[in-house]
């Protein structure tokens, strides 16, 4: 490869050392095999490269099947235009290769060479002059550091300390759909590495998944998420190897501040993501303290397959594909039986079917919550320093086990860990807002939506937190602003109309209700909500209705009781409903730990059986 610093063509300048393409001052995002095929041509500019000849060049021998080469020079020609205005660098040669077509300018200090043909001369006497500058600016940067960054940066003008970023959606440069999970898995990654570092405030994946594919300007999309820095990329799987090209960006200014693209062996990858999150962390040089230093330098080698099968895993589960979920995360296991993050996975998985709003067939809690607490238990027992797996205990117990301080003490643990998790504070929320803890409720809250600006959810619970707490009026205006986010967020709508039910503005709640029953698919817990509005302003005959509906479904599969007490209560069948309430405590289901707060319930609170399930239940008071 080239000894020269750089090569220019048009717009471009090709830094060989550094193996990173610029078009003015911006890098531009490709795969390490993509910028060695680049340099090849680029060094034989005007002369015709066999395909043979670049392959053994750039894979040097490895058995690559030619597609691999076709896909880097698409991806080539994609990124520096090829065929805008009649322009074209790199073209094609029937049956035999490629040339590089553009002039090209060797760059070196104050020399340059033009070159448009294949050979071409290197001075030596360019390498001398450049280590020759190199010193001269070494021992001028040791002897005037503090003058020259007045000069580069102006003093006062100089960017301010990077306190809180955002990891972008890498581009997945293979386009290809099958390859989506793993671009959308080394996001989530990396974010998981940047979000242990307590200095920083880290956003969350599920706002910053919105700007996939994004063609805002820079800053404009870090002052929507409240950041001084962006992190972005591109990744490329090809067969056992994976190149990523990651830059950092001052987002205000717009500046370019870092970039590099790096390539390893899949089994290599979470080193590859410690080493991009170590590069950017020292040159935003933020502090990090002695626990976050050890977990951030101690290398783990994972086998490629499962970490593979883990992404597919973590793929489903954020798409409620739940039985696919547990399926990869369960293969990944298999495969890896000491890799903690896929028993995390499987804790989560087993906890989202769980859920009323996820459930697929007959789960009831005791069909899937002991499944989630051990694969949690697993994962610690694997790295006890694990915050996912903290977390996954924290809510396994919550929701089944019940015991309440030892979830407390997972959950403050796994912030401990990861303060930048925002769904480890929306669930510490939730369950402080189910002991009646408002004002702590909504502070794990608030910290939420600070880390997930743009997720509907975190913005509905803080609604959900005033409601429990008897603010409906509050209640209101913070589900208005989640609606703002996703005018189709489901949850939202179900407490706009429990606000409204509680102030008896029926018409309004029925309206909203109505909205939750249709885009949700007519789900459990928008058909129960709106049939006791309905029972409470007097159309009883279509809450009695809604009633038998959730009856036969339960026929079918578990429906929680809770739900049924709910219309019930409505109706005002007092004893159905203690009765509902009592199969719900047999049952341990879930909505039993709202019981406390939830104002569907106050009409029977003064009744002695009312208060004996809240004796059983044991909610601290």
């Amino acid at each position: 490869m080239a000894d020269s610093p750089f090569y220019e063509f048009g717009p471009f300048r090709l830094d060989a050392t550094g193996r990173l393409l610029f078009r003015g001052s911006d890098p531009v995002p490709l795969p390490p095999k993509a910028v060695d095929a680049l340099l090849y041509l680029v060094e034989n500019a005007g002369s015709v490269v066999t395909k043979e000849d670049l392959l053994r060049q750039v894979w040097h021998d490895a058995v690559v099947e030619e597609g691999s080469l076709t896909r880097a020079i698409s991806i080539l020609r994609k990124a520096l235009g090829d065929g805008v205005n009649g322009r074209e660098f790199i073209t094609t040669i029937s049956r035999r290769g490629y040339r590089f077509a553009a002039p090209v300018r060797i760059m070196a200090n104050d020399s340059a060479e033009t070159v448009t043909h294949g050979s071409y001369k290197r001075f030596i006497s360019w390498r001398w002059a450049g280590f020759a500058t190199a010193a001269i600016v070494a021992l001028f940067v040791l002897l005037n550091f503090d003058s020259l960054l007045k000069r580069l940066y102006g003093g006062a003008n100089a960017p301010p300390p990077i306190q809180s970023l955002a990891v972008l959606p890498l581009e997945n440069l293979s386009h290809d759909p099958e390859q989506e999970y793993f671009a959308d898995g080394m996001t989530e990654e990396l974010i998981t590495q940047f979000a242990q570092i307590s200095a920083l405030k880290v956003i969350s994946h599920t706002s910053v998944a919105q700007y996939k594919g994004t063609t805002k300007p820079l800053p404009q999309v870090a002052r929507e998420l409240g950041v001084d820095a962006i992190v972005e990329g591109a990744v490329e799987r090809s067969g056992d190897k994976v190149g990523i090209t990651v830059q950092l960006i001052h987002a205000p200014s717009d500046r370019h501040l870092w970039a590099k693209s790096y390539e390893r062996d899949l089994r290599d990858v979470l080193e590859l993501q410690r080493e991009v999150t170590h590069s950017i962390v020292d040159e935003i040089q933020a502090k990090l303290t002695p626990p976050e230093k050890t977990r951030l330098a101690s290398a783990q080698f994972v086998d490629a397959q499962a970490h593979e099968d883990s992404l597919r895993g973590q793929f489903f589960l954020e798409k409620n594909e739940l039985k696919k979920s547990i399926a990869y995360f369960q293969k990944a296991i298999q495969e890896s039986p000491n890799y903690a993050p896929a028993y995390a996975g499987l804790a989560n998985a087993y906890i989202s079917l769980g859920q009323p709003w996820f459930s697929e067939g007959d789960m009831r809690p005791r069909d899937v919550f002991p499944q989630a607490e051990a694969a949690a238990r697993k994962a610690l027992q694997i790295d006890p320093s694990l915050g996912e797996g903290h977390l996954a205990l924290a809510r396994s117990i919550q929701l089944y086990d019940w015991d309440f301080p030892e979830v407390e003490k997972e959950y403050r643990r796994a912030l401990e860990l990861n303060q930048n998790d925002a769904l480890a504070h929306v669930f510490f929320g939730e369950f402080l807002q189910q002991l009646g803890r408002n004002e702590e409720a909504l502070e794990q809250t608030r910290r939420a939506v600070v880390l997930d600006p743009l997720d509907a959810k975190a913005v509905a619970n803080l609604g959900f937190d005033h409601y429990t707490a008897r603010q409906y009026d509050s209640a209101i205006q913070e589900f208005q602003k989640a609606l703002e986010i996703d005018p189709s967020h489901v949850d939202t709508y179900v407490g706009l109309g429990w606000a409204f039910q509680q102030k008896k503005m029926f018409p309004e709640a029925i309206a909203q209700l109505e909205k939750a029953v249709t885009l949700s698919n007519r789900n459990e817990m928008t058909i129960a909500s709106l049939g006791q509005v309905l029972a409470e302003s007097g159309r009883r005959r279509e809450a009695a209705e809604l009633l038998q509906e959730l009856r036969g479904r339960s026929g079918q599969r578990y429906i929680s009781p809770c739900l049924i007490a709910i219309v019930q209560v409505g109706l005002g069948q007092r004893d159905q409903a203690i009765a509902s309430l009592e199969q719900a405590y047999n049952n341990r289901d879930q909505w039993m730990l709202y019981l406390k707060v939830d104002p569907h319930m106050d009409s029977l609170r003064s009744d002695p059986r009312f208060q004996d399930l809240l004796r059983r239940v044991a909610i601290p008071t």
